[in-house]
């Protein structure tokens, strides 16, 4: 694996005022919007600075600090959902267990999508308020691969990798993980499973499905997949639509603790009798699927010591010391009350 090319070269008046062919005066006429210049070439020089990625505000700062001592996270996902997303804030306080003890900050921004997510590494990386980033919600031809490395930005990607990769990444079997969910069903005598997954692009969404349709073909049962934003509406509404067709699944296997819960309080609105009727999974164990009742059959990870791995990896990335990929432990199934075996009546 390459490593990561780093360029710590930042954009100087002079770039900007080369750039254009202009005065290095009139470029801070502009920047500093004082009079003096014309306003064809005021909006020249502006638009010349937004292109080269160069920031007023802090570009003193860049070239007076070796480092930010910061770290970024980036979430392109809708703001109300990460309140109640148990993995986050976990991952979060893993990365913050590590990070606090060495007096580095942690600088997490939400955003609408990847293209914005982008915009705030491109910002980031030239005003200098990070040194590196943690990257998650891996896509299939991601496109802030190429862009991190366009930018020189350090950066650990969080979950499984993509072939032929030049960002590190800290990741775990989830394939073998759905393999053992599924079979644990089957042992039960389910022969028709369905999944509820998240976003249908994410690499860890994808590998989930891949084996979950693989081992229910080896078996020879029947299955089906449906995809949410891992909203709870969508897995109420994805559940609703599983238990209302002609013969239902018998056990449904969700992609998150939240999905899991709203399917539990579609299947108690249904009349559906918790597990006789129907057994439910749910990936990532949280106190939610531990107070619900009945309690959910869960995948358990350590998701605290995931998120502090991952930032020790990338600590070590930003001072040019990568290892490369690296595997931690994957996730175990926890049986609870919500999966049972299941007779045909």
């Amino acid at each position: 694996m390459n490593k990561q090319a780093t360029n710590h070269t930042r954009v100087t008046i002079a770039d900007i005022a080369k750039a254009v062919g202009v005065s290095k005066g009139a470029v801070s006429y502009a920047l500093n919007d004082k009079p003096g210049i014309s306003d064809k070439t005021r909006k020249k020089i502006l638009a010349k600075a937004d292109q080269l990625g160069w920031y007023p505000n802090t570009a003193a700062r860049a070239l007076s600090a070796a480092r930010a001592n910061a770290c970024g996270l980036v979430l392109a996902r809708p703001a109300r959902t990460l309140a109640f997303e148990p993995f986050f804030m976990q991952l979060i306080a893993g990365v913050e267990s590590e990070l606090s003890s060495r007096a580095i900050a942690l600088a997490i921004q939400v955003v609408d999508d990847v293209e914005a997510e982008m915009q705030v590494y491109k910002r980031w990386w030239a005003e200098r308020r990070v040194d590196g980033v943690l990257l998650v919600d891996l896509r299939e031809n991601d496109p802030r691969i190429d862009f991190l490395l366009q930018l020189g930005l350090p950066a650990v990607i969080i979950g499984s990798p993509l072939q032929n990769h030049e960002i590190p990444a800290l990741w775990h079997n989830e394939y073998g993980v759905m393999e053992e969910v599924v079979r644990y069903l089957y042992a039960l005598g389910h022969q028709h499973i369905a999944r509820v997954a998240g976003v249908p692009g994410f690499i860890h969404t994808i590998t989930r499905t891949k084996s979950f349709l693989d081992t229910t073909k080896e078996l020879g049962i029947k299955s089906q997949v449906l995809t949410t934003d891992f909203m709870a509406e969508s897995g109420a509404q994805a559940t609703r639509k599983l238990l209302t067709i002609p013969k239902p699944p018998t056990a449904v296997v969700y992609d998150s603790d939240i999905l899991a819960v709203a399917g539990l309080g579609v299947a108690h609105e249904m009349g559906l009798s918790i597990p006789t009727d129907l057994s439910l999974v749910a990936w990532d164990d949280s106190t939610f699927c531990q107070l619900v009742h009945p309690p959910l059959t869960a995948v358990s990870r350590d998701i605290h010591s995931y998120g502090a791995s991952a930032c020790r990896k990338l600590l070590d990335v930003i001072d040019n010391n990568d290892g490369g990929d690296e595997e931690t432990p994957s996730g175990t199934l926890v049986p609870r009350a919500s999966t049972g075996r299941y007779m045909e009546t």
